[in-house]
């Protein structure tokens, strides 16, 4: 069975037995795919230092830290939240697939696996990965940017703050005790800063950052 994929998907392949790990990586390659290998959670969170896989295949009972905590650390980071998880292992009692599911695995398979479950599970897998990718992306390109190193002062902040909130020019005026000649002279001069366009954007950029 081929798999109708990417054939550049990425996956993490996270295992402490070599054997199975030598026949998994030689599957995976076999199919198209770049596959990363771990023998620990903590190897693995090494490794996603500096690789960004599309999937992850674990398994649950490893040292140092096991494939649930492993699952449950990834889901605290931003930078790893929604990579996909498959979890590969010989545990298979009830209590053990819920555990792993609670963890933030997509799916939980028992060893010797069943290929084409397995197929079908990555196939899904990488769809939603891919798809989420997409997501983040778009939302990327679509967050206002500015030039690096601009900084505002702390009045300037202020100021940009109470435009975010939705004020005119006159109630900051008002809001400050200012008179609205200096509150569009500092909306002018950040504008510039920012290189950005006009208040809409500048109400858009302090959101996006937090800066409100």
């Amino acid at each position: 069975m081929v798999l109708q994929v990417d054939r550049k998907s990425s996956i993490l392949l996270v295992d402490d037995d070599l054997n199975f790990v030598t026949l998994m990586t030689g599957y995976l390659a076999h199919h198209g795919y770049d596959v990363t290998t771990a023998g620990t959670g903590k190897q693995a969170i090494e490794r996603l230092s500096d690789v960004k896989p599309d999937l992850i295949l674990s398994d649950v009972g490893m040292p140092e830290m096991d494939g649930y905590e492993f699952a449950e650390t990834l889901r605290t980071s931003p930078e790893s939240n929604w990579i996909p998880i498959i979890f590969l292992s010989a545990r298979d009692q009830t209590h053990d697939r819920v555990r792993g599911l609670s963890a933030g695995a997509m799916a939980y398979m028992t060893k010797p696996l069943d290929l084409a479950e397995l197929n079908a599970q990555i196939e899904s897998a990488l769809r939603s990965s891919q798809l989420i990718q997409q997501s983040r992306a778009k939302r990327a390109e679509s967050r206002i940017a500015v030039p690096d190193g601009v900084r505002l002062t702390n009045t300037e902040l202020t100021v940009a703050r109470l435009v975010a909130q939705g004020l005119s020019n006159l109630e900051i005026a008002q809001r400050l005790n200012a008179s609205k000649r200096t509150i569009e002279s500092h909306i002018s001069h950040m504008l510039k800063k920012t290189l950005l366009s006009n208040r809409t954007e500048l109400s858009r950029w302090i959101i996006e950052n937090n800066m409100e």
